[in-house]
């Protein structure tokens, strides 16, 4: 591997940039993987920020400043950087994709809460102008709430932003710093869009319809929400909709938007406050749709949703469904995926006791599909015992990663008949949820990681849900 070329390398790290401890452990091997690992940190160093690493990262980004400007800062009685920091080996400023303001701000409050609000002003202002600038290229933009600060005017922003792909801002931007985005956002290609109770800037409209080709969008509400203007929103994101391929949105649209959207491969609704109907999606024509994910959206509906695809859908990801949801119309919802969806690779699923005849037809008309959630919070064992034996007597044979999820533990006896009737499969991976192991779980799960039958496993016990198709 020492031998490989750097974008094989580059090509091969890569594929790590969520293992952030592995990629510190390279580091340190020679120069060249340094060099790779750095450019692959330093793309969006924003998302390594979960360990308490602020005022590192902080350290290093202010280590850029120049004398210059750290002179000014002092001229105004700002004395926070007077511990010299040697120049850093790497540009790192300049390496960075990811421009998120959001965190900027959050870190400089953080760290210097008890100053006055004109030194954190100033101290932003210097960051702002450190980072924008005509050698850095950020392809993501992430805008905080309510700022005002005007950063097309920073020398350089133009060249800065001139490749820019996404970005995140909230509709009561201020106005002025809203028209400087739109005279910079014509490559923009995926825009998510937080809509604000009160207070929302139409002017926004200005920034939607710049970009030349607009082919993800995220569209979040509040559960109260200006229905007007969501509706201007969704009427200038209508100019888009032969681009739009990924749409995301949280509340059913005011407008007939989901229907002109006759592109889309990704659809993504998200009810997180489970009081809507959803009725628009019940005669809906989506035939290119490929990927489909909900939450909290009734079964029916999406049942009639997937009926009037054309075949191509390869994931389908449908969790917390609404609690009036019943048995017939779970289903209604099986039989619509294994009606529909011949070539399904990826499916998550809540299922009971009822569901299991239904489920046996869809592993048997579902030949491609190769990963499975199951959701199940019935408390009753016998169900998991109905669950293993269909995966043991029906599983396609491409089927090999599962993800099981309850707040109810199954039999032991079970599990091991599960990994004793696997042994002629492929190695499975395994992940499991909420369940309250004992030791003899873990012990039992070692027993079959060593012989084979289990590639890998991961035990989570928290409320936080993996992501859904993650077998890493």
């Amino acid at each position: 591997m020492l031998k490989l070329n750097k974008d094989i390398l580059y090509l091969i790290f890569e594929q790590l940039q969520n293992d952030k401890n592995t990629l510190y452990l390279c580091l340190t091997v020679n120069k060249i993987w340094c060099e790779i690992i750095v450019l692959i940190l330093w793309k969006n160093p924003w998302k390594y920020l979960n360990d308490g690493k602020e005022k590192s990262l902080f350290n290093i980004i202010t280590s850029h400043i120049s004398a210059e400007s750290k002179s000014n800062l002092n001229s105004k009685g700002i004395h926070f950087m007077m511990t010299q920091y040697r120049r850093p080996f790497f540009d790192y400023i300049n390496l960075c994709k990811h421009l998120n303001l959001n965190e900027i701000n959050r870190i400089i409050e953080m760290i210097y809460f008890l100053q006055e609000d004109s030194t954190i002003s100033n101290i932003k202002i210097v960051i702002f102008n450190l980072l924008i600038n005509e050698n850095a290229r950020f392809t993501h933009l992430y805008i905080p709430r309510e700022f005002d600060y005007q950063i097309h005017l920073i020398p350089g922003a133009k060249y800065c932003f001139s490749q820019l792909e996404f970005l995140h801002c909230n509709t009561s931007i201020n106005t002025n710093v809203l028209i400087g985005l739109a005279g910079m956002c014509d490559t923009m290609r995926k825009l998510e869009l937080c809509i604000e109770k009160f207070d929302n800037n139409r002017e926004i409209v200005r920034l939607i319809e710049t970009p030349k080709k607009l082919y993800n969008v995220y569209f979040l509400t509040n559960i109260e929400i200006d229905e007007p203007f969501c509706e201007i929103i969704e009427n200038s994101l209508i100019k888009h909709s032969n681009n739009i391929q990924w749409f995301k949105i949280t509340k059913q649209p005011t407008t007939n938007i989901l229907s002109s959207l006759k592109n889309l491969r990704i659809l993504e609704l998200d009810d997180k406050f489970r009081q809507m109907k959803w009725d628009c999606l019940i005669n809906l024509s989506l035939p290119y749709l490929q990927i489909l994910k909900s939450r909290s959206v009734p079964n029916n509906v999406l049942a009639s949703l997937i009926e009037n695809t054309k075949g191509f859908l390869t994931d389908i990801v449908i969790d917390f469904t609404d609690f009036l949801d019943d048995d017939i119309s779970n289903n209604r919802l099986i039989r619509a995926i294994y009606k529909n969806c011949p070539i399904l690779e990826y499916l998550l699923l809540n299922i009971n006791t009822l569901n299991i005849l239904e489920m046996k037809s869809l592993l048997i008309n579902c030949q491609y599909l190769n990963g499975l959630v199951i959701v199940c919070f019935v408390r009753d064992q016998t169900t998991w015992d109905k669950i293993f034996e269909l995966l043991i007597n029906y599983a396609p044979k491409n089927l090999f990663k599962f993800k099981f999820v309850s707040d109810f533990e199954c039999k032991l006896e079970s599990l091991k008949n599960f990994f004793d009737n696997w042994k002629h499969r492929k190695s499975m991976s395994l992940q499991i949820h909420e369940m309250h192991f004992t030791d003899d779980y873990f012990n039992l799960i070692e027993k079959y990681i060593k012989n084979g039958i289990v590639k890998n496993f991961r035990y989570d016990l928290s409320n936080i849900f993996f992501d859904e198709f993650d077998w890493n």
